[in-house]
């Protein structure tokens, strides 16, 4: 009797012309131009999803007739492909709960207004980027660091008067730092485990890309901060009087993202740190700003707690630039989001289960005979499977699976792949409009992706630095036996979860 794995593996591993795999791709991209053009904001409200799973249908109707693969197939890469990505929506909801219970509470607003008064407006962008890097790198997150400090700094940056894009660009750019070398992170672990590498000589061996692409997008927004125009600082004082106006603000308020980070040091599950970040918001909320949350349900505080937590509120303030800073849309505004994740998971599962990743992928292991193919190929996969399969982690998991012999046979370190596929895969993920990180990082931020994209230099500097490091030759190739640099390499990490990465 045949095995049932063995022939789901046979049915997708038929090889497609590569015209006909990129098709879909191509599709996708040209819908998703025109989608936003007529839709412009509103575009992710349910037309981006109808693009989704249109060309979802394109990638079934293609490896079912070319590719001769059952529909059976697809309904099952299809069910995976969600479940690997169901705790990550149910934390992107916990995520947009902590963003309200944390606004009106006066955590974010007391973060602002001491952000005022602490951060020059000519530093702001090299501050927030190092800031974002620090907590990152506490707390092995992105996500974690986005939807919690890097929601007051974008509240800052706006207040001095910076552009979104460069504010979300800074932001993304150190909290991705922070991620991609964290021992705590979920894609650092991953990353060193499937390619059997140990941890720690994963995060060294990365530090030759990744510190000069970091103090390269420093020096970026060190000028790009000496070049902003100062606004008159009665603009500030203005915003901080109507945050003082408007809320209760008080040091103890700090409590609550301290214990935050306190949680996420103990290493406790994402969603209970969530869960509890969110309650502790709700209780200051309401020992705080008990005003606030009785007006956001007509004078109904157990009403009003929920209401922040669930829904949107519009918290009105004598500054009307505030009045769009402090509005939040709780769980309810992540559901637009969550929906979109659903329908690029099933892109991303019919364009692996139709063949269509599979031809893609062969095309560049096609070139990868010396060092620097190799590494570019690599690269270029990892930049390929965000954009197709829609997820970091599929897209980590691939990567280092296709390569890893290929390394093997070459002779190169096998941290040159785990940290080709950090470089390539990890950080661009955000870059990726409907990719999960860039979906989650535009809907924290309120920033579209596109428009922090140019802005995220730490992102698109690293795949480059990758090939570049490979060009020097500088540690690529497997030293003899007896002689590695770094006598831990050969006991790779075991596998386990950490953070949300």
């Amino acid at each position: 009797m045949t095995n049932t794995k063995d022939m789901t593996e046979k049915k997708t591993s038929r090889i497609l012309p590569i015209w006909l795999a990129l098709t879909p791709l191509v599709l996708l991209m040209v819908m998703l131009v025109f989608t936003v053009r007529a839709f412009g904001d509103e575009s992710l409200g349910g037309p981006s999803q109808i693009v989704m799973l249109a060309a979802s249908a394109v990638c079934c109707v293609i490896g079912i007739w070319v590719g001769k693969v059952r529909w059976r197939e697809f309904e099952n890469h299809i069910a995976k492909s969600i479940s690997q990505v169901s705790s990550a929506m149910v934390i992107l909801l916990f995520i947009g709960a902590l963003g309200g219970a944390w606004m009106v509470s006066g955590v974010v607003p007391m973060m602002i207004y001491y952000g005022l008064d602490v951060i020059h407006p000519s530093v702001f962008l090299v501050s927030t980027c190092v800031i974002s890097a620090v907590v990152s790198v506490m707390t092995g997150s992105s996500w974690t660091t986005i939807a919690t400090i890097g929601v007051a700094l974008m509240g800052i940056g706006k207040a001095q008067g910076f552009d979104e894009g460069w504010i979300a660009g800074a932001i993304i750019s150190g909290a991705y730092f922070g991620d991609k070398v964290s021992p705590l992170s979920d894609t650092t672990v991953l990353a060193s485990s499937v390619c059997r590498v140990n941890l720690f000589a994963h995060i060294r061996f990365m530090m030759i890309t990744t510190i000069p692409s970091f103090l390269i997008a420093l020096s970026v927004f060190l000028v790009a901060g000496f070049s902003h125009t100062a606004i008159d600082n009665g603009h500030l004082a203005a915003c901080q009087e109507a945050i003082t106006g408007r809320f209760n603000i008080s040091i103890w308020l700090l409590v609550v993202p301290v214990a935050t980070v306190v949680m996420i040091a103990k290493r406790l599950p994402a969603l209970v740190t969530m869960f509890a970040s969110t309650l502790l918001g709700v209780v200051f909320a309401l020992l705080f700003q008990a005003g606030i949350v009785a007006e956001i349900a007509d004078g109904d505080l157990f009403r009003g707690a929920m209401r922040a937590v669930y829904g949107s509120t519009a918290i009105q303030t004598s500054n009307p630039m505030l009045d769009q800073l402090v509005a939040t849309r709780g769980m309810e505004g992540m559901l637009s989001t969550v929906w979109l994740i659903l329908c690029a998971m099933c892109f991303g599962a019919t364009m692996t289960a139709g063949g269509m990743t599979a031809g893609i992928t062969r095309l560049f292991i096609r070139f990868a005979h010396g060092r620097i193919s190799t590494v570019g190929s690599t690269v270029a996969t990892g930049l390929v499977l965000n954009n197709t399969v829609a997820d970091q982690y599929m897209g980590i998991l691939l990567s280092c699976n296709v390569f890893r012999e290929i390394y093997d046979k070459n002779g190169l370190e096998p941290r040159l792949l785990s940290r080709a596929t950090e470089d390539s895969v990890t950080v661009t993920s955000v870059l990726v409009p409907w990719n999960t990180c860039g979906m989650t990082q535009s809907t924290v931020l309120g920033v579209a992706t596109l428009t922090y994209l140019p802005y995220c230099f730490f992102n698109i500097l690293s795949p480059l630095m990758s090939i570049v490091v490979a060009a020097t030759g500088f540690r690529c190739s497997r030293p003899a036996k007896g002689e590695h640099a770094d006598p831990d390499v050969s006991h790779p990490v075991g596998q386990g979860h950490t953070t949300l990465t």
